[in-house]
């Protein structure tokens, strides 16, 4: 069936301003085989959700959201029913917006996936569902006060990327299906609720019943549903400009506010590479540590890992890559998983992009020197250049490591070396322009580029392989590689350090974040104990507050077995949440044999209720091989 390119009606949403309660026009969704999303159960081509109303309870005590989601279907003709995504949701009903009934069925779990939530519409276009999550939606990670910074009251927040926003919200869970939205979320009188939209109710909220209060929230910008976001704890804001700000709890406020006080420079940047900030303010959220990524791209309110505040601004990279998805990513958004380096790789080029225009050429060069680093690791973990896993189009969540972010990044800048800056730029705008709020595919955009950059160019089309890097494992020989000239001196450090000189001749002073990678990454793997012990002494390496050296250097110790640095590791993983930072020290761990795999379990058991749920699945599955 076609599924009708018109309007929903307007219709009144909850308590909403006169101005909120008309229907945006629904975005386009793609039907080409390509975009066909394996990760969701929902049929959105027979009928689909355009907007999502939630009213909903935050229950600490029982660690679960309660109330309701109404739904703005939208269906083809003859449509009888709307399967929806949810996991682990108790549905108590299902009726339409008068309050009829309407017949509906949860089917059977798929691994990982959740359940399909089938309802037979009988004419419904808004369908109420009244519902409970469970105190362990894969979402929600609901922290004691101990866990937070202020150590006083409790803390909730969400992560819906990719696939987990269905264990809160009963909606169709997939990228391709854009929605607008609409919230009041009660919490207790004392914590104060945000979420990844417009606020109705300011820093204050309502008075709600026995002592609480509500937030009201509205996304009028239709968004994939990954990226409904919220957080619930001991929260203040500081302005960081006139259309940016930061909250956190109120004892990292100061250090989160200067880390990131670069944001509006940033954003002007980006404005005048691709156009215009779509999205109204540009807000930011430090989480408590616990959170499982560096950054997530919620629209109106990035969230951040406290892991980047480090004092020297030098890990803002995570802050300008999270702007740069407010184009791509929140803006064009991969249709489908399969093409997550739509996202990803687009990213961490205008990421790298936004960091030379704010802080210089030699900068972005360092980032872009240590992301091909990470791509050359990658693929060697993969199993080489014929891995089915280096390619970017695959199988949903299959790429290897970071490849999305590396690959796809130095494919952009190889086809920006080959035509030009000035020719790129103006095609990269002229692209968020015609796709803006859209799904994507890889055959989409190669056929974009075609069409508007190449334009029948055959030298050209042979010069950039345009498939061979889509669809092909490996990296094309026409691979653009930058490199640091603040890194070669990293490097001739570091070659005499290997060449068996003294490590007090090493001078870290005013060392960044990327020089202490490249410096520690690049030591052999195997040294002995008294070398380990001189680097660690005398670099303060276990005693680093910086998570990225702990991290490193845990590599390093786990793959010698240096029992002294146990105790450090032991610390940072059950202080840090963020997967890319722990995730190498498990599995260095369990490739230890008898030695490590006792203690990576171990430590898992001890820090298993600290981490988000992502987090923990895939620790769990590290620790279970």
């Amino acid at each position: 069936m076609r599924l009708l390119a018109l309007a929903l009606a307007a219709t009144s949403l909850t308590a909403l301003p006169a101005a909120a309660q008309q229907a945006a026009k629904p975005a386009p969704i793609l039907t080409t085989p390509e975009a066909k999303d394996v990760w969701t159960h929902a049929r959105p081509e027979i009928a689909r959700v355009t907007h999502v109303d939630l009213d909903l309870r935050a229950d600490f005590a029982a660690k679960t959201m309660s109330g309701r989601a109404t739904l703005d279907v939208l269906a083809a003709p003859g449509a009888k029913e709307i399967v929806l995504d949810v996991d682990d949701l108790d549905i108590a009903s299902v009726t339409d917006a008068q309050g009829r009934p309407l017949r509906f069925a949860v089917g059977a779990d798929a691994p990982d996936l959740g359940a399909p939530l089938t309802v037979q519409l009988d004419g419904a276009r808004r369908i109420v569902i009244r519902y409970t999550t469970g105190p362990g939606a894969s979402a929600l990670q609901w922290l004691p006060p101990q866990l937070t910074a202020g150590g006083d009251k409790p803390f909730l927040f969400s992560q819906g990327q990719p696939i987990n926003n269905r264990s809160w919200i009963p909606t169709q869970d997939s990228p391709g299906i854009r929605q607008t939205w609409s919230a009041r979320i009660t919490v207790p009188g004392d914590l104060v609720a945000v979420m990844s939209g417009e606020r109705l109710d300011g820093a204050e909220g309502k008075p709600a019943a026995n002592g609480e209060r509500s937030f009201r929230f509205r996304m009028d910008k239709p968004v994939p549903p990954y990226l409904i976001a919220l957080a619930v704890g001991d929260l203040a804001f500081k302005a960081t400009g006139p259309r940016s700000g930061v909250w956190s709890e109120p004892s990292t406020l100061g250090g989160a506010a200067y880390e990131v006080g670069d944001v509006e420079k940033m954003i002007d940047a980006a404005e005048a590479l691709y156009g215009p900030y779509r999205w109204g303010r540009y807000d930011m959220l430090v989480l408590p540590p616990s959170f499982p990524f560096g950054g997530m791209e919620n629209p109106t309110l990035t969230f951040l890992t406290p892991t980047i505040i480090t004092g020297d601004r030098s890990n803002t990279d995570v802050v300008a890559h999270e702007l740069a998805h407010s184009w791509s990513g929140n803006l064009v958004t991969n249709a489908t998983w399969s093409d997550s380096w739509l996202n990803e790789g687009f990213t961490t080029y205008f990421e790298n992009r936004i960091m030379e225009a704010v802080y210089g050429k030699e900068r972005a060069a360092m980032y872009a020197d240590l992301d091909w680093d990470g791509l050359q690791s990658d693929i060697a973990e993969a199993g080489g250049p014929a891995a089915p896993t280096t390619r970017l189009h695959g199988d949903p969540g299959a790429t290897a490591g970071q490849l999305d972010y590396f690959k796809g990044s130095t494919f952009l800048r190889t086809i920006e070396q080959a035509v030009g800056r000035p020719r790129f730029d103006a095609y990269l705008r002229s692209y968020f322009d015609r796709h803006a709020f859209q799904p994507q595919t890889s055959a989409g955009f190669l056929a974009d580029i075609r069409k508007n950059l190449i334009k029948g160019d055959k030298a050209l089309e042979d010069k950039l392989q345009l498939d061979r890097w889509a669809y092909q494992p490996g990296l094309p020989e026409n691979a653009v590689h930058v490199k640091s000239a603040t890194l070669a001196e990293v490097d001739a450090q570091l070659a005499a350090v290997k060449a068996g000189g003294p490590v007090s001749a090493v001078d870290p002073k005013g060392w960044a974040t990327q020089q202490w990678l490249r410096f520690l990454n690049g030591l052999p793997r195997e040294q002995t104990p008294a070398r380990l012990k001189e680097l660690d002494e005398t670099l303060g390496l276990s005693g680093s507050t910086n998570a990225y050296v702990r991290s490193a250097w845990g590599e390093l110790a786990i793959a010698n077995r240096y029992d002294p640095a146990l105790p450090a590791i032991r610390a940072f993983v059950n202080s840090v949440g963020r997967g890319l930072l722990i995730r190498p020290i498990y599995e260095g761990l369990m490739k230890q044999g008898e030695w490590g795999q006792p203690i990576a379990r171990r430590f898992f058991e001890e820090a298993r209720s600290y981490y988000h749920p992502v987090t923990a699945a895939q620790v769990e599955k590290i620790v279970s091989k």
